[in-house]
């Protein structure tokens, strides 16, 4: 072949798809690419869900937040109340202080009545003068009575406003109650979505891997004859199992294995095998998120490995 012919060729596998498709048929290639076009038009399609997932997830967080920004408003609330009380309590603290001074005031008196009676006995002429003082000690009791008269109507309003303050105080509590009760609520249906999500990715991950074990199948000449999600053998759950012509497939989906999900499959492996002793029974993991560690160590026991 010559050179200028290799140049042209070349150059037409470059500009011409018809003919690299053409050429990649020949060479085998054709079935490979059209399997990874199929594979990347399923992730795509994965892809989109994932976002519209992401959408629903941001619209519950902004929900939250909402909560969080009213609860926080009714603590502010709250603390603006207490600061209001220490004012109140601070104020009944004075009127005991000048309730003391009046009690002291009082016993001096009553001191000074004491002398008095004994001035009374003694001194008879000078009665008229004592019962002067004592009028103008009654007019100072009175005027005493009249502060404390006072003080009582102060102190009935400060009452008023306690029982004012209690009320306000039942409803912010039944505020806060009712606020809890929704949030309680909302974490319920977050932990119902969480479900759903988590059934229908390993609804998806389960037709991927079904596909993708019918087309090995045929690859190697054989064929899917049975398949049964969430079986149950022996008391075990499978997620997935597949039965061909030659082998059965033992699938365990998990998003992010450990090694503690290989450890299973492999447990149940050999419990299928007991079932089926005329076939080969091959452990299958799956998921989207598997690392490196995990891959290796899956392959090390004689796992096959499809991640997404």
């Amino acid at each position: 072949m010559s050179r200028r012919l290799k140049e042209e060729i070349l150059e037409l596998l470059k500009r011409d798809e018809e003919f690299r498709l053409a050429v990649a048929g020949l060479l085998g290639y054709r079935e490979i690419l059209d399997e990874l076009r199929r594979l990347r038009e399923d992730f795509n399609k994965l892809y989109q869900k994932s976002l519209e997932h992401d959408k629903r997830f941001e619209v519950i967080e902004e929900e939250l937040k909402k909560l969080r920004e009213d609860f926080n408003k009714l603590y502010q609330k709250g603390l603006e109340h207490d600061k209001r009380f220490e004012i109140l309590e601070k104020k009944l603290l004075e009127h005991d202080k000048r309730f003391e001074a009046i009690e002291r005031k009082l016993l001096e008196h009553d001191k000074r009545f004491e002398v008095i009676e004994k001035r009374l006995e003694e001194h008879d002429k000078r009665l008229e003068a004592i019962e002067k003082k004592l009028e103008e000690h009654d007019r100072k009791f009175e005027a005493v009575e009249r502060k404390l008269l006072e003080h009582d109507k102060r102190f009935e309003a400060i009452e008023a406003k306690l029982v004012e303050h209690d009320k306000k105080f039942e409803e912010l509590r039944i505020e806060i109650r009712d606020l809890k009760l929704v949030v309680d609520e909302n974490r319920k249906r977050l932990s119902r979505l969480e479900l759903a999500v988590g059934a229908l990715t390993e609804s998806f991950y389960a037709k991927l891997v079904l596909d993708q074990i019918a087309a090995i199948a045929r690859g190697e000449g054989d064929e899917v004859v049975r398949w049964e999600r969430n079986a149950r053998i022996d008391e075990e759950d499978i997620d997935l199992l597949i039965e061909t012509r030659r082998k059965v497939y033992v699938v365990e989906i998990k998003v992010k294995p450990k090694h503690r999900h290989v450890g299973a499959l492999l447990a149940k492996t050999d419990i299928v095998r007991r079932h089926f002793p005329g076939k080969e029974v091959v452990p299958v993991l799956s998921g989207s998120l598997i690392g490196k560690e995990i891959a290796e160590y899956a392959r090390q026991h004689g796992v096959v490995v499809l991640g997404w």
